[in-house]
């Protein structure tokens, strides 16, 4: 049986607050889509193979943000949201093969209109836990609308097998309450691995196969 798990939310004046404050993040994510339809409609066009699998975008919920506030010990507030967190507005990319991922992020990190705040590789230095994946955090302006205010999106850029992978570890962790037991988080570091291992073979027969085309 998982243990209680409580859920952490926003008192009723702050909640409309965050409210208030999320319609920005929905506009930059509409903003960020764009660009990313326009990418995919590009390769598409132009290139015999897309890279890109598919796209998905989100907003945070407002418990997800209580909940991640609690966990840094920040206050429950949307002042405290705005100002600590960089990850309300999400896009993912989900690409063919591991090799496109740096492919993608350089044609991000080269838009004239996108501010790059952070990245974070965990292709090359995969988390703990095995996580991979290649994270962009890029702020747009949304509009004179909105006072030239920033906003930022997190881009995450990962395989379809890196994917499932991050949804299963998900799972596993919500239904411990954060605490994964050593044995699953063996099983799941393993599991990592062996899909680093079939990223890099599944590369090597698209690969093959072009070179017989040619």
């Amino acid at each position: 049986m998982s243990p209680e798990k409580s859920v952490t939310r926003f008192e009723t004046g702050e909640f409309d607050k965050l409210k208030s404050s999320l319609v920005i993040y929905r506009c930059a994510l509409k903003m960020i889509e764009t660009k990313l339809t326009n990418l995919n409609d590009y390769y598409a066009a132009f290139y015999e193979g897309n890279p890109i699998e598919h796209t998905a975008y989100r907003i945070k919920s407002p418990e997800s943000i209580a909940g991640k506030l609690k966990a840094r010990n920040l206050p429950i507030t949307a002042e405290a949201a705005v100002a600590n967190l960089l990850d309300i507005a999400g896009a993912r990319i989900i690409c063919s093969y591991a090799k496109n991922i740096r492919e993608i992020a350089d044609i991000i990190r080269a838009q004239h209109d996108l501010t790059i705040v952070s990245e974070k590789d965990y292709l090359s230095a995969p988390k703990a836990s095995g996580y991979r994946s290649y994270h962009i955090v890029a702020e747009v302006r949304p509009g004179i609308q909105f006072g030239e205010q920033c906003c930022p999106v997190e881009i995450q850029i990962r395989t379809s097998a890196m994917d499932f992978w991050a949804s299963l570890e998900h799972k596993v962790r919500y239904k411990y309450g954060g605490q994964v037991p050593d044995h699953f988080s063996r099983e799941l570091q393993l599991c990592a691995e062996k899909i680093n291992e079939l990223d890099e073979r599944m590369y090597l027969i698209h690969e093959l196969v072009e070179l017989v085309n040619e």
